[in-house]
């Protein structure tokens, strides 16, 4: 947000002993952050009945924080068999999941109406006729969600997820009808709306139109097929600002916008649908830090501060910057009150120029050996890491409301990256001709 000055208060009062019994690198999860940023959601929704966000679990798929917000009363958004299985084991209730993916081949869908089931969200009307037709599932499920591609009604909000009209998600306007016509006569009795066009922006009214527009939708579906949306899922895409001096998402001013459209709407739907959304960032982002430290500062053209972790721990900069902007991460340089600076590029080890987390930065002189901060980790930052170059994924922790720190993922080991390779070895499956 970057990170609260609490949170940076409590780290740091705390990083030598942690830094002393883990080591560096280290990604680390504040608790107490994450359930304040619940609270925040759920206070600020209180007015909407039968309102709740389901956590985009690809923003922060680790099972303690699963465990965090299922605690707080979230339910999850799930878009893959590997995300499905660890909400279930954590013991998420079908009522509680939403399976929203895209391209989906047919055993996913079969996994996602297994064990009681969950809320099938559709990516495409052309799945509707495909998950009808599945032997292993007893028809379509009573409650089914459709996700909605407003086309060049609605301009793209940024550069993440691009124009309506250039993504790869959501059935097109102008089959939106149809496609519920399909849906009632395979047997679907409850009906929900999604929508997902923006990611990461902290502009209030993008949002709050976003609700307005579904409700457009929901005037559309009820004159010319009598039915009622259930619930609105105005998705994810409530952004974190990651530089400093730069106001927070107004989530007060979201609701209170929402909550005027609603009204607006009365006399046109007769009946008010729930709202559900999929915030992910929003709930973790500025609860994670990515713990590194100087092993080399090397001078040659530039000024470059060389840390002991790389892209593998954070892929977010090398994604997503582009020659126009940096996706910057803020950085802090731990116990250094000297009022001297420099302009340095902070590198990982990786093969990759682009393994740079920050380019001509500002930051307070550095040195060999010193731990820097790199924030807003807790958010796909972690996420997305992968092993390229042989560079494993760092441990991971959890400073928690008691005042403990623990570990909940362990550094990836070499047997760890090669273990697949093992097994094939061990167990060879040869197709001879």
């Amino acid at each position: 947000m970057p990170m609260s000055p609490d949170f940076e208060k409590r780290l740091n009062e705390k990083l030598p002993k942690i830094i002393d019994r883990f080591g560096t690198p280290f990604h680390i999860l504040d608790e107490k952050g994450i359930r304040e940023a619940c609270s925040r959601l759920s206070i600020a929704f209180e007015g909407f009945d039968g309102y709740r966000n389901f956590f985009a679990v690809k923003a922060c798929p680790r099972f303690e924080v699963l465990k965090i917000v299922q605690s707080m009363g979230m339910g999850f958004d799930c878009s893959s068999p590997a995300e499905l299985k660890m909400v279930r084991e954590i013991g998420a209730r079908p009522e509680g999941i939403i399976y929203t993916s895209n391209n989906t081949p047919l055993s996913e869908y079969i996994e996602a109406l297994s064990y009681g089931g969950c809320i099938l969200n559709l990516d495409d009307d052309s799945f509707i006729k495909k998950v009808t037709a599945i032997k292993e599932i007893s028809g379509m499920p009573e409650r089914l969600c459709l996700r909605y591609n407003p086309g060049d009604i609605r301009g793209g909000e940024n550069e993440i997820i691009g124009e309506p009209t250039e993504q790869k998600y959501g059935t097109p306007h102008e089959r939106i009808v149809a496609a519920y016509r399909l849906a009632k006569e395979a047997g679907v009795k409850y009906f929900w709306l999604h929508t997902m066009i923006a990611s990461n922006t902290l502009k209030v009214d993008y949002i709050a139109e976003t609700a307005r527009m579904l409700l457009n939708v929901l005037v559309l579906l009820k004159k010319e097929l009598g039915i009622e949306i259930e619930a609105i899922n105005i998705g994810g895409g409530m952004g974190i600002p990651y530089h400093p001096n730069v106001d927070v998402f107004d989530i007060i001013g979201l609701t209170n916008k929402i909550s005027q459209i609603m009204v607006d709407f009365s006399g046109k739907l007769g009946y008010f649908p729930r709202i559900v959304s999929e915030m992910g960032r929003y709930v973790t982002g500025p609860s994670g830090v990515l713990v590194t430290r100087c092993i080399n500062k090397m001078h040659k053209y530039k000024t470059f501060i060389g840390v002991d972790a790389s892209m593998s721990a954070n892929p977010r900069p090398a994604i997503y910057s582009t020659p126009k902007e940096e996706c910057y991460h803020h950085i802090s340089v731990v116990d250094r009150a000297s009022s001297e600076t420099e302009v340095v590029n902070v590198v990982g080890s990786l093969c990759e120029n682009n393994d740079q987390f920050a380019k001509e930065r500002v930051l307070p002189v550095i040195n060999e050996g010193d731990p820097l901060i790199i924030q807003d980790t807790g958010a796909h930052a972690l996420a997305m890491g992968g092993p390229y170059n042989a560079r494993l994924l760092p441990q991971e922790l959890l400073s928690c409301v008691d005042g403990s720190v623990r570990l909940i993922k362990e550094a990836e080991t070499y047997e760890d990256y090669v273990k697949t390779q093992r097994r094939a070895m061990n167990n060879p499956q040869i197709l001879t001709f």
